[in-house]
């Protein structure tokens, strides 16, 4: 449900971090923001942060780092048209604000006619998908070490040929308070937590690893033994299976993707495709589409920032605009795009609450939250079974992607080779090479067990990253190019 009434809640924390230990309250806003609107500007904000974050890591048996850091700031904008006018500081202060909104003003050289007024303040509606609590705070120091310490014991009474596990346990507490020209005042306290587990195995001068992991907004109770055991099981399977591996064939064949995590290939060659910016600039291989076919029938994304407690979620994105669930893709028919306030404005659309940036020191953009693929009517064993000769692929590390074009390479953590239906043996060294519309056009097979990832994915654009999450069916796509090792 969407209201006024957990704004209210989670102002009052924002204001008691970051407005009343500076002497600071809404008037000083209102000032702030009348100032900047003495300019013939379109839009103008104020974004204050207060993050405080900690992390741990585990290698060779023992916890060799611990961190703890408090980052505080304001950022102020000011747009005009398709200008931008960003100032921050880590300096929280009504002499520091007047002098950023005196700065950005300056984007328009043209003076409002009569009195400027700020409109009365008005209390953005809200989501309520994650309890607003410090998650550093759900665990002591020695209980965490312990943590860090149990995933060690695990990993190595999991198989003999474990040479080597690297653990990490991080947490966030991310308060934030979005002050808007048009009067609305919003804020968000969001808790992170993930805990990360790296395994490396060595048999006969050979070694080859495997990572798990997962995490989401909430404490760290989450990670109970049968979740630690849940990872370590995974990471140290994906190790020996690597272990096992024969170098990749090439060439054009049938790839299969598992469910969950490789849902990364559709949110890097698809999703950063449907952001509203590269639409706007006709910079996308999805410009100018909508309506259009870009997909098999079948084939329904969403990018959806209202699910509870993952990753990728917001109460309200970083403009104070309600988190949404977004259909882009509907049976293969392109819906729209993702869109923050000025693309938003710019394309004569309404935004769909995904204005991000990394920090107070950054500006908004449209980027995803979680970005997925609904499921279709075909058991994961049918599918696999339907391959002549193919790749099956259920993990995957890096990948790169071109806007423009929509070419993307993707590497695979973990494949398998398979003729006639069977799996026959692990491959190493296997890369994804394609189009992203493409690839969209040749599947032919969905898959009935749609999953979303564990809660590891950070996206990056033009230099900031923010928390994400990713998610599909397993997938038959026809025809696409592997780069392989053999």
């Amino acid at each position: 449900m969407i209201s006024p009434q957990p704004t209210v809640e989670r102002l009052a924390i924002a204001k008691s971090l970051l407005l009343t230990p500076f002497d600071l309250d809404e008037s000083h806003l209102s000032r702030a923001l009348a100032e900047i609107k003495a300019r013939q500007v379109d839009e103008a904000d104020l974004y204050f942060q207060y993050t405080r974050s900690e992390g741990w890591s585990l290698e060779e048996g023992i916890v060799k780092t611990g961190s703890f850091s408090i980052d505080q700031g304001v950022g102020v904008r000011a747009v005009s048209g398709e200008k931008t006018a960003f100032a921050y500081s880590d300096d929280i202060s009504w002499a520091s604000l007047l002098d950023a909104a005196c700065t950005v003003r300056s984007i328009s050289k043209q003076a409002q006619t009569g009195h400027v007024r700020v409109p009365t303040p008005k209390i953005a509606s809200a989501r309520s998908l994650y309890p607003g609590l410090d998650p550093i705070a759900t665990l002591d120091s020695s209980a965490k070490v312990k943590l860090l310490e149990r995933v060690e014991q695990l990993a190595r009474a999991k198989d003999p040929r474990v040479a080597q596990v690297m653990a990490g346990l991080a947490a966030e507490y991310d308060v934030v308070l979005v002050a808007r020209a048009d009067g609305t005042l919003a804020a968000d306290v969001r808790p992170l937590v993930r805990l990360s587990v790296t395994v490396f195995v060595e048999q006969k001068g050979r070694r080859e690893m495997g990572s798990a992991g997962g995490g989401g907004r909430f404490g760290f109770a989450y990670f109970d033994d049968t979740m630690i055991t849940r990872y370590v099981d995974e990471a140290v399977a994906a190790a020996l299976t690597n272990l096992a591996a024969r170098p990749a064939p090439a060439g054009e064949m049938t790839v299969v993707l598992g469910p969950g995590w490789p849902g990364i290939l559709l949110h890097e060659a698809i999703g950063h495709g449907l952001e509203g910016d590269f639409n706007r600039k006709g910079s996308s291989a999805f410009s100018g589409r909508v309506g259009q076919r870009v997909a098999a029938k079948g084939v329904t994304v969403l990018d959806d920032g209202t699910l509870n407690d993952r990753r990728g979620s917001l109460n309200v994105d970083d403009e104070g605009n309600a988190s949404g669930r977004n259909v882009l893709i509907e049976d293969g028919i392109l819906r729209g795009y993702l869109q923050d306030a000025m693309n938003a404005r710019l394309m004569g659309v309404k935004p769909t609450g995904n204005g991000r940036r990394e920090s107070y020191a950054h500006v908004p953009i449209p980027r995803m939250t979680n970005t997925y693929m609904l499921g279709g009517d075909k058991a994961p064993e049918e599918i696999v079974a339907s391959i002549k000769k193919g790749l099956y692929a259920t993990n995957f590390g890096g990948g790169q992607v071109d806007i423009t074009s929509g070419k993307f390479v993707f590497s695979a953590s973990v494949a398998y080779w398979v003729e006639n239906g069977k799996i026959l043996y692990p491959v190493k060294g296997a890369t994804l090479v394609g189009n992203g519309p493409d690839a969209l056009q040749r599947v032919s097979m969905i898959g009935n067990d749609m999953a979303l990832d564990s809660g590891v994915g950070t996206c990056g654009k033009e230099g900031q990253s923010v928390p994400v999450g990713v998610g599909q069916p397993t997938l038959r796509i026809d025809a696409l190019t592997v780069g392989g090792t053999a």
